[in-house]
């Protein structure tokens, strides 16, 4: 009896064991990185892993983070000219991708209930520039710095590492400027530098590395010319006179209004390694700071427009052509 007693036991033991082992709760699957949820994600952000791959992304937001990513849809790419996508994936646009992308990733894991505390405020992202916060009620929207809104559809798509929001309208950072010679193309009261840096074979040079600052006559400024100079400074045969010139209205840095409110005074290199003065007028209760500059011949030229952005330097206009010692 005891030995039946013994073994009813057994069986009670294991049968309790078993109850225990149907009734345990399994582990909790982790989340994937950004990556593979926006993978998994397949239709919605086909797209965005697309563009991910062609800017080489992928490892980056498969690293540890923490990253808040705000994850354009197939639909908010679609929202962009089909030419502008297009010529974003090719490989010599990596870089632009990537900085468009890089500006929808806070390098922080900012959670729904966090983002919703700064209405109004600025956020950094990973590119560097700022998004705006924007909360009416519980709904979400971001702005740009091109001044463009995007609404967040979704929020707290977990990540292992990071957090994803879903947002309807691809957002986009400050345009890149083209070049010098770029920029005073597309300035309508520089046609008479662009046509003069034709002339002079100077285009390439302007297109160049740089950093540079160009003091840019203006159409104005080479009206002042006598009519029968600036058609001579034209022609083929006076090239190198006007590249001379034109090479003394650069100087071989960069120099930001700022900085040349610090040279009161000082005689700065151009390029054509000639000296120019600048003089710096102080702002008073009715005017603000004044900037000229003075030439090899005594002439004077006024500042009149500061820190035209460009890839490679920056522009500042002025409304008298600077001559070169002879």
């Amino acid at each position: 009896m005891k030995r039946i007693h013994a073994i009813g036991a057994v069986f009670l033991a294991l049968s309790l064991a078993a109850c225990d082992m149907t009734t345990t709760k399994p582990e909790p699957v982790k989340p994937g990185t950004i990556v593979e949820v926006a993978i998994a994600s397949d239709p919605e952000f086909t797209t965005l892993v697309k563009a991910l791959k062609a800017a080489g992304l992928v490892d980056t937001l498969s690293g540890k983070g923490p990253f808040t990513v705000f994850a354009p849809t197939n639909a908010a790419f679609a929202k962009l000219p089909a030419a502008t996508l297009t010529d974003l994936l090719k490989p010599e646009n990596k870089d632009k991708l990537v900085k468009i992308l890089t500006y929808h990733v806070l390098p922080i894991e900012a959670k729904a209930a966090t983002v919703l505390t700064l209405n109004g405020k600025t956020v950094k992202t990973v590119q560097g520039e700022d998004i705006t916060v924007n909360i009416a009620g519980t709904k979400v929207s971001l702005t740009d710095a091109a001044g463009g809104t995007s609404n967040v559809t979704s929020t707290d798509v977990a990540a292992s590492n990071g957090v994803i929001h879903v947002i309807d309208t691809v957002l986009m950072p400050k345009p890149v400027p083209g070049t010098i010679v770029d920029v005073a193309a597309g300035t309508p009261e520089l046609s008479t530098l662009v046509k003069a840096l034709t002339a002079a074979g100077l285009v390439d040079t302007l297109k160049g590395t740089g950093p540079y600052t160009v003091f840019a006559p203006t159409d104005a400024a080479f009206a002042k010319l006598p009519a029968a100079t600036l058609t001579d400074l034209l022609k083929p045969e006076n090239k190198d006179k006007l590249a001379k010139i034109l090479k003394y209205h650069v100087l071989p840095i960069k120099a930001e209004a700022a900085d040349v409110l610090k040279l009161n005074g000082q005689k700065v290199k151009t390029v054509q390694t000639g000296e120019i003065t600048v003089n710096i007028t102080p702002a008073t209760a009715t005017t603000p700071v004044a900037v000229s500059l003075t030439d090899a011949k005594g002439g004077k030229s006024n500042v009149t427009k500061t820190d035209v952005a460009t890839s490679n330097g920056v522009v500042h206009l002025i409304d008298t052509v600077l001559m070169p010692a002879d």
